[in-house]
Formats: C-alpha cells, sequence, structure tokens
C-alpha cells in the first residue's frame, strides 16, 4: 500500500466513525510510520496479529481513539498493560496536550514503545517497564493520573483494583471493552465502590466500517470519589485468585 492510500483509506475509516475524531494530515502521516515500525518489528517480536493496514487503522487506531473525546484537555493520564502502545501511541500522536505514561510489565514491549516514540518524536510519552500492582504503591505514582487508561488487558473486576488506585479524585478510570463490558460491569460493582469509584458510565463506541457495524466496543467509564485504601491494590496473585 502506498502512502497516498493509506491517508484516503484512514480518512474514511475516521468519517465511517464520526464520534472520534479526524486525524490531520500530519498526524496521518505518523500514523503511517508507526504502521512501518510496528510491522517491521512484529517480523522479530510479537505485537499483533493483525497485518493488514486497512485492519490495522480500524482494529488498532480507530479504536484506540474512541476514548479520545472523553479526555479532558492537558490531562495526566496513565495507560495500564499498554502491550504495543495502544492505545498510548495514537493517542500521543493525535492529542499533543496529553502527558502519557505507558506502563506493561513485559520490558521488550517498553522498549519498542520508548523507541517508537523518540523514532516519532512524541514527547509527551514515556514508557515504563513494572508491574501495575507494585507502582500503584508508590507515592509519586498513586493518585497522581487525571485518568487511567486500559484497553483490552483483563476481566474488569481485576482491571478496577489495578487502576483506580492511580486516579486522583475527581478524575476517571476508562476500560476500553468488547461488547462483553455490559457483562462484565455487572460484577464490577463492589470492586468499584471498594477502589473508590462511582457508578459507571458505559458508553457504545462501536466501529462502523463501510456503513456496517464492523465491532462492538463499549467504554465503561468510573469516576473517582474516594481515596483508595491502602490495602489495594494487593499482589497480583490474590487479586486473580479472589477479585474483589
Amino acid at each position: 500500500m502506498t502512502y497516498e492510500i493509506f491517508l484516503e483509506e484512514t480518512k474514511h475509516a475516521f468519517a465511517q466513525n464520526p464520534s472520534v475524531p479526524m486525524p490531520t494530515e500530519e498526524q496521518i502521516e505518523k500514523l503511517w510510520r508507526l504502521t512501518d515500525i510496528m510491522l517491521a518489528v512484529n517480523e522479530q517480536m510479537n505485537l499483533t496479529t493483525i497485518t493488514d493496514r486497512s485492519q490495522i487503522v480500524l482494529k488498532h487506531y480507530v479504536d484506540s481513539l474512541t476514548v479520545s473525546k472523553y479526555i479532558p484537555q492537558n490531562a495526566k493520564i496513565i495507560d495500564i498493560g499498554c502491550g504495543a502502545g495502544f492505545p498510548s501511541l495514537p493517542l500521543a500522536i493525535c492529542r499533543e496536550d496529553l502527558q502519557i505514561t505507558a506502563l506493561d510489565s513485559t520490558a521488550k514491549r517498553i522498549n519498542y514503545v520508548n523507541d517508537t516514540a523518540q523514532k516519532l518524536g512524541l514527547e509527551n510519552l514515556s514508557a515504563i517497564a513494572a508491574r501495575a500492582e507494585d507502582e500503584a504503591k508508590k507515592p509519586e505514582k498513586r493518585e497522581r493520573y487525571d485518568l487511567a487508561v486500559a484497553r483490552a488487558v483483563a476481566d474488569l473486576p481485576v482491571l478496577c483494583e489495578l487502576c483506580l488506585p492511580f486516579v486522583k479524585l475527581g478524575g476517571r478510570f476508562i476500560a476500553m471493552k468488547a461488547a462483553k463490558g455490559d457483562e462484565e460491569y455487572s460484577r464490577s460493582e463492589r470492586a468499584i465502590k471498594l477502589c473508590g469509584g462511582a457508578d459507571a458510565q458505559i458508553i457504545e463506541a462501536d466501529i462502523t466500517d463501510n456503513g456496517t457495524e464492523y465491532e462492538k466496543r463499549r467504554l465503561i467509564i468510573v469516576e473517582k470519589r474516594e481515596k483508595t485504601p491502602k490495602i489495594y491494590p494487593r499482589n497480583f496473585a490474590q487479586i486473580s485468585k479472589k477479585p474483589l
């Protein structure tokens, strides 16, 4: 695929999903470069099973940016379990106002994210190799972020315990989920309250392609109302064995 075709297909994909902000041509050029870098690295390291550029635009870029309109200007955010840099990298490209920390326990992926951010000139993104349950205990990280986001990481009760400790009072945690997010929320109300959250807002964020429903998506938005008790998050063995 040439850049010219990528440019037109990217514009078309975002136009089909008007709730997601349309990138500028400069931002699309960076998404093109991101695609090149990701596919090259993917030959040596498993970053994504999606290798068709048109599918990457829809399933990674449009999908990652469904959250953008729910993030305030100049917010300080943390992406928990960022994996190959989603939604961190597209957000950093398309929201220069944000200050983004990407967190993942896999050092190779964090090295990739940091290296890619440097190549793309993204000064608003830094990545850390660490476990969320450990980082959330550090005073400089705990309840210091306007927003925590997690995309396709874990079941929602687990995510609540891992993510809400990072969020300051009045901030938000947004879980990016598929259609099963509705069912996950029904099992998460206790975890949300124990970790200081209020009742969630569930937003339908389905992705459309050529006028037809393509992927069902849910954004589960939890406001932080109270401080998270110091006992949370527990160690991951406890979290996974006995979710809140």
